[in-house]
């Protein structure tokens, strides 16, 4: 059996071993001393990713745009052309729902 002395040499042996866990290789030149936080700050900063999100940004704005267009379609409202903001897109929507769902059960 191995008394606490040796139980404490061991252990102290495992937690200060540098051989565990392999080193990363270090990188050189600029990006190398960022932290992660400061390289995605860096790589959003280029003109690259910005004009590649405000084009991704745009699609799906404009398939939301789309989404509620048909959805304004289906519902019922007096004078059928008139426009409706996108909240009150929802309210009516929700309205219409709840009064088929009472049709439904009567």
């Amino acid at each position: 059996m191995m008394n606490n002395i040796e139980n404490r040499e061991v252990l102290q042996a495992i937690t200060s071993c540098t051989n565990v866990v392999p080193k990363r290789k270090e990188k050189t030149g600029d990006m190398a001393m960022l932290t992660r936080e400061e390289r995605r700050r860096r790589r959003r900063a280029t003109q690259k990713y910005r004009t590649a999100h405000a084009t991704r940004e745009r699609i799906r704005v404009e398939a939301f745009n789309v989404a509620f267009a048909e959805l304004r379609k289906l519902l019922p409202t007096l004078p059928p052309d008139k426009k409706l903001s996108k909240i009150e897109i929802l309210r009516l929507a929700i309205c219409y729902i709840a009064y088929l769902n009472h049709v439904l059960k009567s």
